[in-house]
């Protein structure tokens, strides 16, 4: 299926105009697409503010933008580590003094494939605790700020969803019993577009002028493999990342960038690319199978998150 609202090349980020005066938060801006996107949105005159765990790669970041950029590009970063919700929380507060306004939250940080079952500081199993329940946390600490300057959230997903069990295993959320790297990550990837398609239900008729999108970046030559994942998986990925099945960094980062970006998208919908397997090509609305909003399911997940979080949301 190809979308052609965006013409034949897909979207691109010559749609663009300026973006001077916007602030864009995003969690793992210092390494592939987050970075990538981070350099977007500077390259047009916005502000952005990075949420990542490395103090050493966000430095070096910051500098490679600015010596990109220049002097002046507002580019900053926060320390915070999705897998530690005391972090999580440390990190919203910061945001929450420093930052004025935020146009969109990009939920881009995520861990992968992670060989052997780990667990967070707070119990939760690794890829779970991470990729949704630090973006969770996150999402409900900055809403207010968001839903003043009538922004987004954007949440970066994966193909992965489609994979392993297509649900959520509540009678064993830290798969103790069966644990296995990449339905473990499925899960996680499901979870967060559960989380994205749960809130977007739950914002209708609130009056509360928040939009909720989803999107993935396809097979891109990212570093999340290479930095969670097992060494056979790693291996695999380097040889696939030398052939055309994989594309760049940057164009990975077109979906979220899209997102956070453009008028007139969907909310109910899943944008990425649309070539063939959606793995890479034109940028565009993609497919979204029904597993992912189903209704009964994504209920049961937001009440099991608030439990396990600690957090609840005031929608």
């Amino acid at each position: 299926m190809t979308d052609t609202t965006f013409g034949p090349k897909g979207w691109t980020p010559d749609r663009l105009g300026s973006l001077e005066g916007k602030t864009y938060v995003i969690t793992g801006g210092n390494a592939g697409a987050g970075f990538q996107a981070s350099r977007v949105f500077l390259s047009k005159g916005a502000k952005v503010v990075m949420l990542n765990r490395s103090v050493e790669k966000s430095t070096a970041a910051v500098k490679a933008l600015k010596q990109e950029f220049g002097e002046g590009a507002d580019v900053s970063f926060l320390r915070m580590d999705l897998s530690d919700l005391a972090s999580v929380r440390r990190a919203a507060d910061e945001v929450l003094q420093s930052v004025p306004r935020i146009d969109a939250l990009i939920c881009n940080a995520a861990i992968a494939q992670v060989p052997t079952q780990k667990l967070t500081v707070d119990g939760f199993e690794s890829q779970l605790g991470t990729n949704h329940y630090g973006h969770f946390v996150l999402c409900g600490m900055l809403f207010d700020r968001i839903e003043d300057s009538k922004g987004r959230i954007v949440v970066v997903a994966s193909l992965g969803y489609n994979m392993g069990i297509k649900t959520i295993q509540f009678d064993d959320m830290n798969w103790d019993k069966n644990y296995s790297a990449n339905p473990v990550y499925s899960q996680s990837k499901l979870a967060q577009m559960m989380f994205a398609y749960e809130l977007q239900d739950r914002l209708k008729g609130t009056g509360k002028d928040v939009q909720v999108y989803v999107c993935h970046p396809g097979a891109s030559a990212t570093s999340l493999i290479s930095t969670s994942g097992g060494l056979m998986t790693r291996f695999i990925w380097w040889l696939m990342s030398k052939t055309p099945m994989v594309q760049t960094a940057e164009k990975g980062a077109y979906p979220e960038i899209m997102c956070a970006t453009e008028d007139g998208l969907e909310q109910r919908a899943l944008y990425g690319p649309t070539g063939l397997m959606e793995t890479g090509g034109a940028v565009g609305k993609g497919t979204l199978n029904p597993h992912a909003y189903d209704k009964s399911v994504m209920g049961k997940l937001w009440a099991v998150s608030e439990e396990a979080t600690g957090f609840k949301w005031d929608i």
